[in-house]
């Protein structure tokens, strides 16, 4: 489901296990559905310096907490064969980066690689709104419907992370199929919304109905129906 084709976990705890093996890029896809899907935990337990229970204390062993205010998680660890590893997170200017550090020597030295890639991605890359929940991005001709034209948008906000400067430089494709015909249900799939940067294709992403396209009459159907064949 989230697409970590790299990892296979044996266990819950992390601890060493013939075959558990994850990757960076796997842990920041994780860390990333963590925040995402799990807001009420994510940021209820995360970003906490100290928790004491029964009367005994224990600190956070993610440094950053204390040395960048933005760090809002995630998770430290450690094993022989790992090094020390941190999986950070910080917010800034309402873009979020998450970071992953694995095979260093010390705890500094996974607070310190941690810290510098959050600095470079912060530093070079912005996040943009490209459109609005509910918003209309195109229309669209629905044949056999009360409604000849269908918009179509996105049910919530479509954002984009890209290099700094090269917003401007990104190309948009619609992927529209040549006929469509009632009914259509707002919130239906009916396009594909495609953003590249050069050959390079940065997002997809689902344009559906924003409005319900029942079918149309008896006239309506047999009128479209005609004109069909010549399409």
């Amino acid at each position: 489901k989230l697409g970590m084709l790299s990892s296979h976990f044996v266990n819950a705890t992390g601890l060493p296990a013939e075959g558990h093996v994850t990757t960076a890029r796997d842990l920041t896809t994780l860390a990333r559905a963590l925040v995402d899907e799990f807001p009420e935990y994510y940021g209820r337990w995360h970003s906490m310096r100290e928790f004491t229970y029964n009367g005994i204390k224990q600190s956070n062993r993610n440094s950053l907490l204390w040395r960048d205010d933005s760090v809002d998680g995630l998770k430290t660890g450690h094993t022989d064969a790992a090094g020390y590893c941190l999986v950070a997170s910080a917010m800034r200017d309402n873009m979020r980066v998450i970071s992953a550090v694995m095979g260093t020597s010390s705890t500094k030295a996974r607070t310190d690689g941690s810290q510098a890639l959050l600095n470079y991605g912060f530093r070079f890359f912005e996040t943009r709104l490209l459109f609005k929940a509910g918003e209309e991005v195109t229309s669209t001709r629905v044949w056999k419907s009360a409604n000849e034209n269908s918009r179509l948008g996105v049910l919530e906000d479509l954002y984009i992370t890209v290099r700094r400067g090269t917003y401007d430089e990104l190309e948009s494709t619609l992927d529209i199929p040549a006929i469509i015909e009632a009914p259509i249900a707002a919130g239906q799939p009916v396009a594909e919304l495609k953003i590249r940067f050069g050959d390079q294709e940065l997002l997809s992403a689902p344009l559906r109905a924003l409005d319900d396209s029942p079918v149309g009459s008896l006239w309506q159907r047999a009128r479209d129906s005609v004109s069909l064949w010549f399409e």
